[in-house]
C-alpha cells in the first residue's frame, strides 16, 4: 500500500510516498480503507521537529492524525462495527502514528460512525480541531448570552467549529481574521468582525470575559490588555514552559491563563455530532488528490483560508 512518510525533520519537501505492507490487525483492532485525511498545524510542527520531546526522533515517520474511511476488516473481539461501515477517527498515537496511508489499523476507541449526510472529506476534518474546540468550550465554563468572547485567528478549522459551538450557546462573539475570510466568521455566528489588517484588537477599548488565541501570536501578556478583571485567556497552542508557569501564576491573578490540551473522546465527539445534526457546517477549503500531497501541505502551511484542507485517496 502507499503511505506518506519523512526520514528527516524539515519542510514539506521531506515528505515522500513509499510502499508499505498492509497492516495486520489484532483482535481488538479494525482495518480501515482510508478515503481521506485532513491536514492540521500539528502535522507540520511535528515534521519540523518542534514537538520532538513528544513525537521522538525515530525515522521514518508518518504524517496526519485524523481520517475517514470504510471498515475493511474487524477484529474478533470488536463489537458494534462491521465490514462496510463508513467511519472517521484518529490514529492511536497522534504524535507518533500517521493517517496518511491507504490502510490503517486502529482501535474502536478512536473511531466513530460517519453521519450519512456529510462527505468523507468533511468527516476526516472533524476529530482533531473539533475535539480542540469542544475542549476549549468546556474550559470556558458557564457561557450565557451576556458572555463577551474574542476569538483571535477565527476562521481556520479550529475557529470554524468553535464559532459555531459558541453561537449555539448564544454568546456575544467577536472574531479576528483576515479580510478574505471574515465572511465565514459571520456565517459561523460571529456578532462582531475585526479585520486584523486594519485594526489592532489590542488597542481597542472593548474588554472581554474570554479571549482565545487560535493564531498562537497574541499571548497572555498582550491579551491581558483587553481582558475584564476576572477574565480567562484560553491558550490552545502553549509553549512547553507555559503549562507549569500558568498554573503557578494563576494562583496570584484574577485574569487566568488556561491551557487547552485536547484529544478526541466519546464525550466531545458526541457533542460535535449532535452539533452537526443541528446544523453545524464543516467547510472544506480545498481537496487535493494523493499525488499532490506536497502541494497540499505547502498550501495548508501558508494559511490565509477558511476551513480545512484535505487529501483524498482515489
Amino acid at each position: 500500500m502507499k503511505a506518506i512518510v519523512y526520514k528527516q525533520f524539515g519542510n514539506a519537501d521531506v515528505l515522500q510516498t513509499i510502499e508499505e505492507a498492509k497492516p495486520v490487525i489484532q483482535s481488538n483492532e479494525v482495518l480501515i480503507k482510508v478515503k481521506a485525511f485532513s491536514i492540521n498545524p500539528m502535522d507540520w510542527k511535528i515534521r519540523k521537529g518542534e514537538m520532538k520531546l513528544m513525537s521522538g526522533s525515530k525515522f521514518p515517520k508518518h504524517t496526519g492524525a485524523d481520517f475517514s474511511g470504510i471498515v475493511e476488516e474487524v477484529g474478533s473481539s470488536v463489537t458494534g462495527l462491521q465490514k462496510g461501515d463508513e467511519v472517521f477517527g484518529t490514529v492511536k498515537n497522534t504524535m507518533k502514528d500517521g493517517a496518511s496511508a491507504e490502510y490503517l489499523a486502529v482501535t474502536p476507541a478512536t473511531l466513530w460512525k460517519k453521519p450519512a449526510d456529510i462527505s468523507f472529506t468533511q468527516a476526516a476534518s472533524i476529530p482533531i480541531v473539533g475535539a480542540a474546540a469542544a475542549t476549549a468550550l468546556e474550559k470556558m465554563g458557564k457561557i450565557s448570552s451576556q458572555s463577551t468572547i474574542l476569538v483571535n485567528g477565527a476562521t481556520g478549522g479550529f475557529g470554524m467549529f468553535l464559532l459555531q459551538l459558541l453561537k449555539q450557546q448564544n454568546a456575544q462573539v467577536s472574531a479576528v481574521a483576515g479580510s478574505n475570510t471574515l465572511k465565514y466568521a459571520k456565517e459561523w455566528g460571529a456578532d462582531t468582525l475585526i479585520d486584523y489588517s486594519k485594526v489592532n484588537v489590542l488597542t481597542q477599548k472593548n474588554k472581554y470575559d474570554i479571549v482565545i488565541d487560535l493564531s498562537g501570536k497574541m499571548g497572555y501578556k498582550n491579551a491581558k490588555q483587553i481582558m475584564n478583571a476576572s477574565a480567562l485567556f484560553i491558550n490552545p497552542t502553549p509553549k512547553p514552559i507555559e503549562i507549569p508557569l500558568s498554573l503557578f501564576k494563576n494562583l496570584f491573578t484574577r485574569k487566568k491563563h488556561v491551557i487547552v490540551l485536547s484529544a478526541p473522546s466519546q464525550k466531545n465527539m458526541e457533542l460535535l455530532l449532535d452539533a452537526i445534526r443541528n446544523g453545524l457546517q464543516v467547510e472544506i477549503n480545498k481537496v487535493f488528490p494523493l499525488e499532490s500531497f506536497k502541494e497540499a501541505y505547502q498550501y495548508a502551511e501558508k494559511g490565509g483560508f477558511a476551513g480545512k484542507v484535505v487529501v483524498e485517496f482515489n
